[in-house]
């Protein structure tokens, strides 16, 4: 057995589908618990956190060895929490008959690739590092109350996520706000209080938590959308399923539009500078995942789309997400940057300019596309 760096990073950006058990057996540890924990999809948990780390930087609160610490062990909680998922659900016999989570990427349990006791296993140690991260942070913050609570509420949802809460429908919300104002706000707070700082911007740093937040919970409507039909036969009672197809569509497009509209208003009342509205350049993707989701799900893979089938309205709206996470990240970086030197024209100005560049890039972009797809006469 090798360690196999490139499959660490393409499993870190891709859902891995895999059919051969000695391929599966030949992986290093790091490249299984990366491919069984989906960390393609685990990697907003980081966004959440480098986000968290840009605010607290500019507040002057930040350190590395504590966010390194705390995010590797948020990181390994939201994998954590991804074992207790497939587990729960194939005990329960909902991951089965081809059930939607079996096609679209590596299920160890129904392709028995191991055992529930190995499953089990390698949830209790990533558990138990997630869980030292924890600790960490409590005594870093000298075991301060909104730590604990922040972290109680982020447990809550680890273990009871799959069930009941989401059967009861609330599975998508509890998504928004731990990725959203609940992580940010929380790894700003560590940050803060481990500093001597005080968490007075907090509730600011919660708000600007939840347009990252709102894009994460995108995904994951858009997966039960697509699963909805199977998830009704199976009993389980996502948000989609109790309020029905094209109101679910329809609440995800809001949830998309919100995302911006709350960054436009946080440049507005000057909490971000117009550096933040780099992440219109998204707004191509956004509008795909819009124009995608006022439309009914086809019964089968579009030509074109068969690599990504089943997932539909969600590959979409992860399509966003990328792009919209890191543009919202760089938006910070350079807000951050620019507030701590010295410069000798407005931030403001300075973000309209690199707007008005990027606009000017993205039109001759355009323009250059549209002739090489003109046919020569």
């Amino acid at each position: 057995m090798h360690i196999n760096f490139a499959m660490w990073r393409k499993a870190s950006w891709e859902l891995i589908k895999m059919d051969n058990k000695k391929e599966w057996d030949a992986l290093d540890v790091i490249s299984k618990w990366l491919i069984a924990t989906r960390s393609a999809v685990t990697t907003v948990t980081i966004y959440s956190c480098i986000i968290a780390g840009f605010l607290a930087w500019r507040d002057d609160y930040f350190s590395w060895l504590p966010w390194i610490i705390v995010t590797l062990g948020l990181f390994i909680a939201h994998g954590t929490n991804n074992l207790l998922n497939d587990y729960t659900d194939f005990s329960r016999g909902v991951d089965k008959d081809n059930y939607f989570r079996t096609q679209y990427g590596v299920h160890p349990l129904v392709q028995k690739f191991w055992t529930k006791e190995n499953q089990i296993k390698w949830f209790i140690v990533s558990g138990v590092l997630a869980t030292l991260s924890g600790v960490f942070a409590l005594v870093y913050t000298s075991f301060d109350p909104y730590i604990i609570g922040l972290f109680a509420f982020g447990a809550l949802v680890l273990l009871f996520y799959t069930w009941p809460f989401k059967y009861w429908g609330i599975g998508e919300l509890s998504i928004f706000l731990i990725w959203g104002p609940i992580m940010i706000g929380a790894v700003y707070v560590v940050l803060a209080l481990g500093s001597g700082g005080d968490i007075s911007n907090v509730f600011k740093v919660a708000l600007a938590g939840v347009p990252f937040g709102l894009s994460v919970a995108s995904i994951n409507i858009g997966k039960h959308i697509d699963k909805m039909e199977d998830d009704k036969k199976k009993g389980v009672g996502t948000f989609p399923v109790r309020v029905g197809q094209t109101f679910a569509r329809y609440t995800n497009i809001a949830s998309i539009g919100i995302a911006y509209g709350v960054i436009f208003y946080l440049v507005a009342t000057g909490y971000f500078s117009t550096l933040m509205l780099l992440v219109i350049f998204a707004a191509q993707r956004a509008m795909y995942a819009v124009a995608v989701l006022t439309k009914p799900r086809p019964d089968a893979a579009p030509k074109g789309f068969e690599t990504f089938w089943p997932t539909w309205f969600s590959g979409f709206c992860f399509y966003h997400n990328r792009m919209f996470g890191g543009l919202f990240i760089l938006g910070i970086f350079l807000d951050t940057v620019a507030r701590k030197l010295t410069l000798p024209i407005n931030i403001n100005m300075l973000g309209a300019i690199a707007l008005g560049i990027g606009l000017i890039y993205a039109v001759v972009q355009m323009q250059m596309a549209k002739a090489k797809a003109k046919p020569a006469a």
